[in-house]
């Protein structure tokens, strides 16, 4: 049985081959199965990210004819990877068959499931870097239910079981089959033909390469992995369960790297995620894609951010929304229901509460105060605003862009401006107040006599 080793950097002549033909009906979605997200990618994107990092030779999907758009997404993500089509979905040695012409001059190929987003590089080298012939891929469940089952004879793998094809001494074994695999090339040529499709499915199981390679006096060995490893989805349940086993992956992460949780269950982060030490995160908040946080940032409870960047100790929150394009400078603050998007704050600069702030540009030290709003759109267009160093922008303002805002100037509150405002200036469109006297005790009396 192979241990669990440090592998090198590398898998040189090897070749990794993505399974990702299955129509995925149980998700009940037009959007194809590895195509849904977890953690702000797709499965597919995870499984591809993966691959990579084992630096193999050669990278190969298999799809069915009509999964155009899952060949598009990978070959934007790696554009060397080489596409094969499984024009019937008879099983998975059916999808290897489609694989092979792609595979010439390889020695070694690693076979794997494009929807099995938590997959880990290691495991996948140590696939590659196994001495054996044939290396599977197995783990111990708490539950077996009804996963494949590997059976062991002098320490090595003999045989994979179809859970639907085993009698009740079979199903009892602890140990299943996880179905990433690692072959000779050479094994993998000559083998691969005579898998027979005389199951409960009718169709070519790949764990049969197993028992082939035993059959004629070749080697095989284990590769034991967890259960995330070898996680599937192929339901809406299980897509859910993926995520959270993700979650908790991702917050483990960065909780081991100085990163601050009140209630760590409640936190979501993404993928790609980046987090300097001493970052606090109150309860309920959502990180997406493209997020960056300098350290000692504190992020308030019920915020949503993503596709942003923030220094070194700003204060976000509580319920703010930060949206694609936000950077934020060292001791930024944005407050309570604040939305920002595509806008740039200096250093020091504030935008407290009930604001929206979309394209714009704010230098250091900005106070712009409750309610104020950029009009940044025209009907057609986006338009820039542009406030200097240490302007002071009241409550309930409107800017109408295009429009600057020198350094230092002020804006009254409640004041509405189209026009550019020149540096250390005050602007004020309010109209001149005008009392009244006796009007509301008149207008009172007008309407009860009415009644």
């Amino acid at each position: 049985m192979s241990q669990t080793a440090t592998a090198p950097n590398t898998v040189p002549n090897t070749a990794i081959v993505i399974l990702a033909a299955g129509k995925g009906t149980r998700m009940r979605s037009a959007v194809p199965k590895v195509l849904h997200e977890i953690a702000g990618r797709p499965m597919l994107g995870h499984v591809l990210a993966a691959a990579l990092e084992t630096g193999a030779s050669r990278l190969c999907l298999v799809t069915a004819p009509d999964q155009s758009d899952v060949r598009e997404y990978t070959l934007a993500q790696a554009p060397t990877l080489l596409a094969c089509i499984q024009e019937n979905q008879l099983g998975t040695g059916d999808a290897v068959r489609a694989a092979m012409s792609a595979l010439d001059g390889v020695e070694r190929v690693v076979i794997m499931f494009g929807d099995t987003p938590l997959m880990r590089t290691d495991i996948l080298r140590q696939l590659a870097m196994s001495e054996a012939d044939v290396c599977v891929l197995g783990f111990e469940p708490e539950d077996a239910a009804a996963y494949g089952r590997i059976i062991m004879e002098a320490d090595a793998p003999a045989r994979i079981v179809e859970y639907k094809d085993a009698d009740a001494p079979t199903r009892a074994i602890g140990l299943c089959n996880g179905g990433a695999m690692g072959v000779r090339a050479s094994v993998l040529n000559e083998l691969l033909p005579e898998l027979q499709n005389d199951n409960a499915q009718g169709e070519y199981y790949l764990p049969d390469l197993v028992h082939l390679a035993v059959a004629s006096g070749r080697s095989t060995a284990l590769v034991l992995g967890d259960t995330d490893d070898t996680l599937g989805v192929d339901s809406r349940k299980g897509l859910a369960h993926a995520e959270a086993r993700m979650q908790a992956r991702l917050r483990a992460k960065m909780l081991e790297a100085g990163v601050g949780m009140q209630d760590p269950d409640t936190v979501y982060l993404s993928h790609d995620t980046q987090i300097e030490a001493d970052v606090t995160f109150e309860p309920h908040v959502k990180i997406g894609p493209g997020v960056q946080i300098g350290e000692g940032t504190l992020i308030k409870a019920f915020s949503h951010l993503e596709g942003v960047r923030i220094g070194a100790r700003a204060t976000i929150g509580p319920f703010a929304r930060l949206r694609p394009g936000t950077v934020l400078g060292d001791e930024a603050r944005i407050g309570n229901f604040v939305e920002t998007k595509n806008a740039q704050l200096g250093n020091g600069s504030k935008v407290n509460h009930l604001s929206y702030i979309g394209d714009a540009e704010l230098g250091v030290g900005v106070n712009v105060g409750a309610g104020t709003i950029t009009c940044n759109y025209d009907g057609f267009r986006k338009h820039i605003t542009r406030i200097g160093d240490g302007a002071f922008i009241g409550s309930n303002s409107s800017l109408i862009a295009p429009v600057t805002i020198g350094a230092g100037a002020y804006l009254g509150s409640g004041t509405a401006v189209s026009g550019d405002v020149s540096a250390d200036s005050l602007a004020l469109t309010r109209a001149p107040r005008r009392d009244v006297e006796g009007w509301a005790q008149s207008f009172r009396r007008k309407n009860q006599e009415a009644d």
